[in-house]
């Protein structure tokens, strides 16, 4: 995967998305909005454009795989999920690259690559 990415966050924990979004930074991507609901993560996607999402399946206000469902279905992004339980959320989204909570920069960087690979964008 190349440098340089728009990244739209979708994570409702605080803590996790500043370190992913420093993650992120370090890795020479642009993190344009991280987004903590369902609704945000629609409107941010429509707004920014990213060249990927990365989303967090279960969050507090919504859901981040009916948010992605809205997302795709005004085109393909690609994206991939993270989750504290990968196993649930594949039940959900067979085909989706998730990366497990907690993960490290070489799981991380794979994610992205598997991400952006992937047909239809997943």
């Amino acid at each position: 995967m190349s440098a340089g990415r728009k990244i739209l966050l979708v994570e409702d924990d605080v803590l996790i998305a500043m370190d992913l979004a420093d993650l992120l930074g370090a890795m020479g991507h642009d993190v344009c909005h991280i987004a903590t609901t369902e609704a945000d993560a629609v409107a941010a996607a429509l707004r920014w454009a990213p060249d990927l999402l990365i989303v967090d399946g279960n969050l507090t206000e919504g859901s981040g795989v009916s948010a992605m469902r809205q997302i795709l279905a005004c085109g393909s992004v690609a994206h991939f999920y993270i989750s504290g339980d990968p196993i649930q959320l594949l039940k959900a989204v067979p085909d989706a690259v998730v990366l497990a909570k907690p993960f490290t920069m070489h799981a991380l960087a794979s994610a992205m690559a598997r991400a952006t690979r992937a047909p239809g964008g997943h």
